[in-house]
């Protein structure tokens, strides 16, 4: 399956952008994880047809609703057979 990394800048910790990016991308079919990183950011690691993928980069743009997103950053990775999405 394709795969791709995007990585969420702005306000996206403690504001439930990973559980709600879990429960978007399950109901998307996609499998990955989504885990908090130490500059305040949020990587996101999703596996999916190109269709959910391109409909996930759509919604993490948003984000919900504590959220400001300032920017997305999408990055392309070799296709990886992943299994549920956890939180990191």
């Amino acid at each position: 399956m394709p795969t791709v990394r995007f990585i969420v800048t702005g306000k996206v910790q403690r504001v439930f952008y990973r559980a709600s990016t879990r429960e978007r991308s399950l109901t998307l079919g996609i499998c990955g994880y989504a885990e908090n990183r130490p500059d305040g950011s949020v990587e996101v690691l999703a596996s999916g047809s190109a269709s959910a993928l391109d409909a996930l980069e759509h919604w993490l743009r948003q984000g919900p609703p504590m959220a400001a997103v300032e920017a997305v950053s999408r990055e392309d990775l070799p296709e990886q057979e992943l299994r549920d999405f956890r939180i990191g």
